[in-house]
Parts: structure tokens; C-alpha cells; sequence
């Protein structure tokens, strides 16, 4: 034991005298000597870490720091994608981080190797969640819920070689949506896929595609080619990395890694080259080997009214039936679909961005059986949003055009030209907070003007409400336009561009300063360039 020898002084003379005393002593002390002895090797190991010289300080791999800029954009990013599961019905929800390892295992195929798991605490074997589908259907299993449309955004975590370049971290947020209960065939498959259309279209990330297959016409292909059917979940995680990989390569890896015979995947081959709408649909019905398996008519039978609904809802032309799409987890059984960015000839200055898929789902009709004692079955389909490499393709676009981003929604700013304005800033922020207008001072007693316009310029608050001797005698509140400068002040009404606005030393008048500025902060954000006409539109 090497470590013991790393020992402070003190643990070793606490070891020793628990080891010295009585039986009786000892054993009721086991308890709090192993415990101290945990905590000096644990120190000591810590200890020599942090004196070592090349210690660098990172995230861990896979891992990334969101700066206030990067929060901006992200949550733009969500706002949209929860706002179209509400409009669609969702409810939202949450489920642990980490779940028991059982209840993890045996859903991912070949990427079960893939979890994080934890050390035994408390008894238990722990894993952070792979994704949010498997807690999910746990969840319904659990309280026995029947029925369910609900949404849920949050961290998941994969052990994989990270491509940072192309948004791939090993903890990333996700964003799904799912439909839970009976219902008649493909029509909340359709909806799944009418969301996806609507939030890429909303994003604006480009012309895309949302590629659709069905589990059983993969599984019914490998039966027809002669794939034993031992290797169906196998074949299947191989020919889903067609997206990153060519056919040969994906040949190669399923006849020399996993015992593929060669004419059996050169069958296959034929079928994952083809794409195409309803029509390729139809072609695959009258195929002489596909036409004669039942599990492949049937998920024919149901793209067949898939495509129906999709053209009733104005999308049939982002989707293609796509034969090489496999999705490699082992718990869809019917539809499955996956949206991709379409390549567009990139702009001056621009790289080309190849992320793969940004969004992907399907259904998985078994998985909530998998947890109920009596193997009930609640029928479920879902999507999920990849946030991470949307907001990846998001921010590169922002770098390359210069764009800024504002990290705060400041509306208005309290200043002062002299000093000795503390209270009076005080008691004017405090109306304003109060009267849900977003509101900023500097937390100095005496700052110099300028300096607070600096701040508002640097931090792109619109307008500044400025307080000093001279608004103070005559009565009024002196306001500033930051992006024109212009300064209107109060007084007499003469004029249209002047309005009286007196000075807050009652509750009414603070009442009345907070709603003007409410009104005027909505006109200036439409009309940036005059604060005249903003004060013009705005007259009491």
C-alpha cells in the first residue's frame, strides 16, 4: 500500500491508537478510523496534485465554458424551440442526471459502452443519462401514465471522442418532444415531424432535409439480404454511420469486423442507395424480395399514410424515404427520421459547416415495457433537437458576419452630471424596478458622466434618464437617446419634441414617470433614429 506512506503525522497517530485500544473500543471506532484514514490519503493525493509545476487550468474534455455571449444566443435558441412544443400541446418535465445503471443498460445496442457511470453510492450503481428517451418511458413505467405529450430540455452525457469542430461534446443539452398513449397510425408521427420542419424553418439555418425510414423495413431489408438475425442490431449501428462514412468503408467494417458474409452485404447495398419520396415507396412494394416480408409491408403500408399526411401539412417536400437511414439505438420499432443541413454554396469569408444531423427521433413502442412488472406496452414517438450543434453553426455564422451581442436587456439607465445625487438615483431606480422596467446605476456615490455614458454606449442601453441641479430646480427629468444623443428635457409643452415630466417626490408622479418611459422604450425600439419623434408619438 504505497499511498499509506503519503500519510500525514497526525492520521498515522490516530490509525495507530484506534488499532491499540480494546476490541470493544475498536470496533465501535471502525467506523471514524477508516473514515480518517479515507480523508488524509484523499488530502494527500490533492495536496500533491496542486504543487505539481505543469497543472494547467481547463474544463474537462468533451466540456465548454458559456460565456454571457454564448448565453445570449443559446437562449434565443430554446426560447424558440419550448415555445413551438407549447404551441403543439407538450407539457413540460424533468427527470435525475444520473440513473440507476439497470435501468440504462441494454437500451443503446453498441453504444451502451458509452455511458458514464459512477462509483457504488449508497449500495446503488449509478449512470448519467445517455439521453432523455430512456428516463422518459421509465417515468411513464413508474406512474403508470398512459397517455403523455410532453417536452423536457436537459443535459445528457456520452463518453465518445469529442469533434468539437462540429459541435460534438460529450455533454451537450438536448431538446425533445414526445407523444405518449394509442392512437391512430402515423398521425402524431406526422406532427413529430411538422415541429421538426417548423423549428429549423424558424432557426434559419438553411435549406435542410429530414431524411425518414421505418425499423421494420431495415430489419425486414437485412432478413431478405440473409443477414442472421443475431446480427440485426449489429448491421444496423453499421449501416447508421453511413452519414459520416462511404459504403465501403461501412462494407468493410460489417464484413471484416463483424462476420458480414460479402454477397449478403453487397445486397445490402443495393437497397441503402436508394432515396426518394412516395414514389420510392411504391417501387418498394413492387420489389420481388421486400414485397414478400410482412414486417417490411408493414412499415411500407404506414409510410404510405405518412406521406399522406405530410402533404396535407405542407412538408412533403423536406422529407425523403431514405433506406440507409438505420438509427443505431436499439429501442425504435417503427419510424424513424433524421434532419440534416443541406450544403449551400458558402458566402466570401464563410467555411463550409458539416455538422450532420441537427435533429432525429422515431418510435419506440417496446421501451416503457421494458420497465412495467407486466409488460404493458404504452405506444410512444418522439424527436429530439440537437441544441448544441445548431448553436455551433449559429455562431460561426455570427463570427464571420462581425455581429455583436448585447448580453443584457438594460432598457434604462440612471445618471447623474454632479454629485451628491445617490438618493435621488435611489429612489428613481427603485420606481423603476418596481414598475418592471429593466433598470441600471453605477454602485458609486459620485460617478463622472461621461463614464456612465460609456457604459450605456459599451452596453447598448437605449435611453438614459439623467438627474442634476439643474433638472432638480426646474422640476423635471432630463432623458437621453444613447444611439442619437439627443436629449429632451421637461418644462413647458410649447413645443411637441418637450414634454413635462416632473421630478418623482410623490408615489403618483413616480407611477406616472415609470408608464411614460414604458411607452417611449417600446417607440424606440421601433424607431431608433430620433428621440424627438419617439417624444412626438408618446405625448400625454
Amino acid at each position: 500500500m504505497p499511498l499509506l506512506g503519503l500519510l500525514p503525522r497526525r492520521a498515522w497517530a490516530s490509525l495507530l491508537s484506534q488499532l491499540l485500544r480494546p476490541p470493544c473500543a475498536s470496533c465501535t471506532g471502525a467506523v471514524r478510523c477508516q473514515s480518517q484514514v479515507a480523508e488524509a490519503v484523499l488530502t494527500s493525493q490533492l495536496k500533491a496534485h496542486q504543487e505539481k509545476p505543469n497543472f494547467i487550468i481547463k474544463t474537462p474534455k468533451g466540456t465548454r465554458d458559456l460565456s454571457p455571449q454564448h448565453m445570449v444566443v443559446r437562449e434565443k435558441i430554446l426560447d424558440l424551440v419550448i415555445s413551438c412544443f407549447k404551441r403543439h400541446g407538450a407539457k413540460g418535465m424533468d427527470t435525475p442526471a444520473f440513473e440507476l445503471k439497470e435501468t440504462l443498460t441494454e437500451k443503446y445496442g453498441e453504444d451502451s459502452g458509452l455511458m458514464y457511470d459512477l462509483k457504488d453510492q449508497g449500495g446503488e450503481l449509478l449512470s448519467l443519462r445517455y439521453d432523455l428517451t430512456v428516463p422518459f418511458a421509465r417515468y411513464l413505467a413508474m406512474n403508470k401514465v398512459k397517455k403523455m405529450k410532453r417536452y423536457h430540455v436537459g443535459k445528457v452525457w456520452r463518453r465518445e471522442s469529442p469533434t468539437i469542430v462540429q459541435g460534438r461534446y460529450r455533454e451537450f443539452c438536448q431538446c425533445d418532444f414526445d407523444i405518449a398513449g394509442q392512437f391512430d397510425p402515423m398521425i402524431p408521427d406526422a406532427e413529430c415531424l411538422k415541429i421538426m420542419c417548423e423549428i429549423l424553418s424558424g432557426l434559419q439555418l438553411g435549406d435542410f432535409l429530414i431524411k425518414v425510414n421505418d425499423r421494420r423495413i431495415v430489419d425486414g431489408m437485412f432478413a431478405v439480404c440473409g443477414v442472421p438475425e443475431s446480427k440485426f442490431r449489429a448491421i444496423c449501428s453499421s449501416i447508421d454511420k453511413l452519414d459520416k462514412m462511404a459504403w465501403k468503408d461501412v462494407r468493410h467494417e460489417m464484413v471484416v469486423k463483424k462476420g458480414l458474409a460479402p454477397e449478403v452485404a453487397d445486397r445490402i447495398g443495393d437497397y441503402v442507395q436508394c432515396h426518394g419520396g412516395v414514389s420510392l415507396v411504391e417501387q418498394m412494394f413492387q420489389d420481388p424480395r421486400l414485397s414478400q416480408n410482412k414486417q417490411a409491408l408493414e412499415g411500407l403500408g404506414d409510410l404510405k399514410l405518412l406521406f399522406e399526411y405530410l402533404t396535407l401539412f405542407g412538408i412533403a417536400d423536406k422529407i425523403s424515404f431514405d433506406l440507409s437511414l438505420a438509427r443505431g439505438l436499439d429501442y425504435y420499432t417503427g419510424v424513424i427520421y433524421e434532419a440534416v443541413l443541406l450544403q449551400t454554396p458558402t458566402q466570401a469569408g464563410e467555411e463550409p459547416l458539416n455538422v450532420g444531423s441537427v435533429a432525429a427521433g422515431g418510435r419506440y413502442d417496446g421501451l416503457v415495457g421494458m420497465f412495467d412488472p407486466k409488460g404493458h406496452k404504452v405506444p410512444c414517438v418522439g424527436l429530439s433537437i440537437g441544441v448544441e450543434r445548431i448553436f455551433y453553426i449559429v455562431e460561426q455564422r455570427m463570427k464571420t458576419k462581425g455581429e455583436k451581442v448585447r448580453t443584457t436587456e438594460t432598457q434604462v439607465f440612471v445618471a447623474t452630471p454632479q454629485k451628491n445625487f445617490l438618493q435621488e438615483r435611489l429612489k428613481l431606480i427603485a420606481e423603476l424596478w418596481d414598475s418592471g422596467i429593466k433598470a441600471e446605476m453605477l454602485y458609486k456615490n459620485n460617478p463622472k458622466l461621461l463614464t456612465q455614458l460609456h457604459y450605456c454606449e459599451s452596453t447598448g442601453i437605449p435611453l438614459v434618464v439623467i438627474i442634476g441641479e439643474q433638472e432638480l430646480k426646474e422640476g423635471v427629468i432630463k432623458i437621453r437617446s444613447v444611439a442619437s444623443r439627443e436629449e429632451v428635457s421637461g418644462g413647458s409643452r410649447n413645443r411637441r419634441d418637450e414634454v413635462f415630466l416632473p421630478f418623482p417626490d410623490s408615489v403618483r408622479n413616480m407611477h406616472l414617470l415609470a408608464e411614460k418611459l414604458s411607452s417611449w422604450l417600446i417607440v424606440v425600439e421601433m424607431n431608433k433614429h430620433s428621440l424627438k419623434m419617439t417624444i412626438a408619438a408618446c405625448e400625454y
